[in-house]
């Protein structure tokens, strides 16, 4: 398991239909449509050896827990054997197969879009916390 925090942005749009990002960036421009957390305290780069020895077992699981003021999303996707977890600014969840060095799963059920909406109007706070939790299975 790993948690996270990252922190709202005026610029968050979380209009994106197949990706969703969170970054360690503390700017986020309006084309940045995927980002929905800026300030992460982590990257994929730093989550444990263990975890993305889990993530990249045929077949696993990866459930992302999203909580903002007492709103929970909740996004499932798959692991890949290609996952290398080597960026040390962000993380990626991707509806698609696609796999990069941010990639933490790929196949997922949800991106940016498709969040509940009033939990994005609370994430273009800057000093919103957004909290969030990562299952590998």
């Amino acid at each position: 398991m790993e948690e996270l925090v990252a922190w709202g942005h005026p610029n968050v749009r979380a209009t994106h239909r197949s990706t969703l990002e969170i970054t360690k960036e503390d700017f986020l421009t309006p084309r940045g449509d995927c980002i929905v957390g800026v300030r992460a305290s982590k990257s994929v780069a730093d989550f444990s050896r263990e975890f993305k020895k889990a993530a990249r077992s045929p077949g696993s699981i990866i459930t992302m827990r999203l909580e903002v003021d007492g709103l929970v999303e909740t996004i499932v996707g798959r692991g890949h054997p290609s996952l290398t977890f080597r960026d040390e600014k962000s993380l990626v969840v991707r509806k698609s197969s696609y796999v990069c060095g941010r990639t933490l799963m790929v196949m997922a059920d949800k991106a940016a879009i498709d969040l509940n909406r009033e939990m994005v109007r609370k994430l273009q706070d800057p000093g919103q916390m957004l909290k969030v939790v990562i299952i590998v299975k």
